[in-house]
């Protein structure tokens, strides 16, 4: 059977540098963070001071108090992303049995959950009542099905950091096999509490100052928030033009190690979304990196870049927008998805922030230093998750 065409025809986000798709891509496009001093709901004693959050977030600005009532923060991301990607593709609020419905998340209602913990233990009042609707994983999922009246497959992945590259993966199979005709797809995080932020630190795995993918002087990774949901519509579909096309997908594990990554299964992954795509190493002109400026994570994905690309890696910019978002998680691979695909459309390689000191021994054109003006036909955005598990994602130019 021929296999259908899967076009991206809307984008939406929230990020740490604001509302919509379009803050979140200048930032990275212009180098400009949104880490900042990180604020808890209660007083805390982390040692880690930065994250990089979504600011000022005013839920009475957007949702209706019943929506906010029964709906965790990560939610309502979700469902502010899903209403400007809908909007940009042109849709109604009863898109019926034909569309699917696919957000990923690490955890789910993480600020609920933190929440709920604190009136128990601390204040011994019940929970809220409608607390388990709010942590569940599928909540985003739902509520945006609800709200636009999609009837098709409807579920949450949960994968940890590979989470939404895996949904917009498994979305765009569904497309692309016939069983539905259109798909929204991507994650939602917001894991920033103080119990999590100090679990974090024992793994030794944050950096207190600067996230640094790919330099010399590299020591970690800085917490995100956010989400970012993408439609997708087979060809034919919607007269609305489109945006990318999604051409490969490849999704393995390491079954080896829960939070040491593996070159070999993070290689398999490209490998696979190259064979999917049916493109070989030279077809690839830009790498969204997984980049998540830990000591561990940066060794053994440049390892798998050189393994796949080979001498064409020196030829390919690579960069990392994780410095300006942060790690969003559960919600990371939806975000850079967004980056990935702006960076197609404008020919504009963004940078790697921080990396002042590239380390050369990876032998990967990081982009260290401003955008960099880039005719891409194919870009890759990679997300590598403890448990061993990997997802690459190939976008081109949409066709005419």
């Amino acid at each position: 059977m021929q296999r259908r065409r899967v076009l991206v025809t809307g984008l939406g986000a929230v990020s740490a540098a604001g509302l919509g798709a379009g803050p979140l891509w200048r930032a990275v496009r212009d180098g400009q963070t949104a880490v900042r001093p990180v604020k808890f709901q209660r007083e805390s004693t982390n040692r880690v001071k930065i994250a990089a959050q979504v600011p000022d977030f005013d839920a009475g600005a957007h949702f209706d108090a019943s929506t906010i009532a029964s709906c965790d923060r990560f939610t309502l991301f979700a469902a502010l992303a899903a209403k400007e990607a809908v909007a940009q593709a042109g849709l109604s609020d009863q898109l019926g049995p034909r569309t699917a419905v696919i957000i990923g998340t690490g955890l789910g209602g993480a600020m609920t959950i933190d929440d709920q913990h604190y009136r128990y233990y601390s204040l011994g009042q019940r929970p809220e009542t409608l607390a388990i609707p709010r942590t569940m994983s599928n909540a985003a999922a739902s509520h945006v099905s609800m709200k636009y009246g999609a009837m098709g497959p409807v579920f949450a992945v949960s994968s940890a950091c590979s989470s939404a590259t895996q949904s917009i993966g498994i979305g765009a199979m569904l497309v692309r096999s016939g069983v539905v005709d259109r798909a929204l797809v991507g994650g939602a995080e917001t894991m920033i509490t103080p119990s999590i932020f100090a679990a974090w630190e024992m793994l030794r795995v944050m950096t207190p100052d600067k996230c640094r993918p790919f330099s010399k002087k590299r020591n970690g990774m800085v917490l995100g928030e956010g989400a970012a949901v993408l439609v997708l519509e087979a060809e034919g579909t919607n007269t609305t033009p489109a945006l990318a096309e999604i051409v490969g997908y490849g999704t393995t594990s390491d079954a080896k190690d829960l939070v040491r990554p593996d070159a070999t299964g993070a290689a398999a992954s490209m490998q696979a979304a190259l064979d999917d795509a049916r493109l070989g190493p030279d077809g690839i002109d830009y790498i969204n990196a997984h980049g998540t400026g830990t000591v561990a994570n940066d060794v053994t994905e440049s390892e798998a870049l050189r393994r796949v690309f080979g001498e064409r890696l020196a030829g390919i910019p690579v960069s990392s927008s994780k410095p300006v978002h942060g790690h969003a998680l559960g919600a990371a691979g939806a975000l850079e998805m967004v980056v990935t695909i702006m960076a197609l459309r404008e020919g504009i390689v963004p940078p790697t922030l921080n990396c002042e000191e590239p380390d050369l021994s990876f032998g990967v054109d990081m982009v260290p230093e401003g955008k960099r003006a880039a005719v891409i036909r194919a870009a890759m955005s990679n997300s590598f998750a403890f448990g061993g598990i990997n997802a690459s994602l190939i976008v081109t130019p949409a066709r005419a």
